[in-house]
């Protein structure tokens, strides 16, 4: 049981440092110590050893004495670190305390055993209602079982409260927030947005100007083209493009994804909404059309009809993968950042050009989030069927 204990605390610990946990992980091997030392030495006491029991009582009690008020300290720093965590963890390090004056009386020979059983009780009580409260709620994703507020709250400063932020910047989960940048980009403004790959930059194809300013935000090569995001593929119907069969079927398999097609450039995009924007996205004959696998963009596209898009980094650096990398990078250059926490994908999407599909087939532009030879199998398959 010993060993059980201590090794369940230690693993405990090693978890939450994996997580990212500081306070549980140093608590939890603080945890692991105690109980195993503890543990260890009343078994040895109660245990022959050499034809006698070993006997700490004997002269030989300070090494033991001074172990114990070395955890009495340790863990009061817990329990003051603890309180501003939540009172689960608090109510632990309070219990362990609590053990940890039992092993000092135990060295001390003056531990009375009611009081063992009662410490024991309470701290076995908290042990299975925090794991169970932990798993319970980590499994169904909400706090079905309170693991109570913090004792103690850590207030920002002054300073830090008053520090505005550079651009307007909602939470994604929230309506209010998807209209507060659908409405900025109806007027012509930049905003950086999740997507289901990385964050990009964001403009309405109605308003060719904030094109323009997308290529001066990144400091992008005027000849490099900026493709447009749709929200669905009945959109693309609606316009009428004069796509093949075998294109059409390929955009079914792959949309919506982290693949994006190029396809021929032409009048159609002006009944798809691309209207005053229609030069500034793609190329004089090309355009590379993607429907994004991400809720909260597809309705934000639906609000605001195509937006020109590319990667929401300066240009030649590294992709954005949260919204703080948008904001600190080039918050003070936009209007506006959607939040959505952490990208799914760490590289952009997988851009395939088709303008000869029916020739020749596809060629693999930039490989990205979706391998070029997944890629190929879906064309291979549906050029197949």
């Amino acid at each position: 049981l010993i060993l059980i204990g201590g090794f369940v605390q230690l693993l405990a610990g090693f978890l939450a440092f994996r997580k990212y946990d500081h306070l549980g992980g140093a608590a939890f091997l603080t945890f692991s110590a105690l109980w195993s030392s503890y543990g260890a030495t009343k078994v040895l006491c109660a245990a022959p050893v050499s034809g006698h029991l070993l006997d700490i009582g004997a002269g030989h009690t300070e090494g033991f004495t001074a172990g114990s008020v070395a955890f009495l300290v340790l863990n009061a720093f817990l329990i003051i670190l603890a309180s501003s965590f939540n009172m689960v963890l608090l109510c632990l390090t309070l219990a362990m305390e609590l053990l940890t004056v039992c092993f000092l009386l135990f060295t001390l020979e003056n531990l009375p055993l009611p009081f063992e059983i009662v410490v024991l009780s309470i701290l076995s009580a908290i042990c299975f209602y925090g794991a169970a409260a932990s798993l319970t709620n980590c499994m169904f994703g909400k706090d079905l079982l309170m693991m109570g507020p913090p004792l103690l709250t850590v207030q920002s400063s002054k300073k830090d409260r008053e520090d505005p932020l550079p651009c307007v910047c909602p939470k994604s989960h929230l309506t209010s927030g998807l209209r507060t940048i659908a409405e900025l980009l109806n007027t012509g403004a930049v905003c950086g947005v999740p997507t289901d790959t990385v964050y990009a930059l964001a403009a309405s194809c109605k308003h060719p100007q904030a094109i323009e300013k997308v290529y001066r935000i990144k400091d992008r090569p005027q000849e490099k083209p900026i493709c447009i995001f749709i929200s669905n593929l009945e959109q693309l119907r609606a316009a009428a493009p004069p796509i093949s069969p075998l294109l059409w079927e390929f955009m079914e398999n792959v949309y919506p994804g982290g693949i994006g097609c190029i396809i021929q450039k032409g009048e159609w995009l002006k009944k798809l909404g691309v209207g005053a924007g229609y030069s500034r996205v793609g190329t004089q004959d090309s355009i590379m059309i993607r429907v994004p696998d991400l809720t909260v963009l597809v309705h934000l596209i639906d609000m605001t009809g195509p937006l020109a898009i590319t990667s929401a980094n300066p240009s030649g650096e590294v992709d954005s993968t949260h919204h703080d990398m948008v904001i600190s990078r080039l918050g003070h250059k936009l209007e506006g950042v959607l939040c959505d926490g952490e990208s799914d994908e760490v590289v952009a999407s997988t851009v395939v050009n088709c303008t000869k599909i029916d020739e020749s087939g596809i060629t693999i532009v930039r490989e990205g989030c979706i391998p070029a030879g997944k890629v190929m199998q879906i064309f291979e398959r549906v050029k197949n069927r």
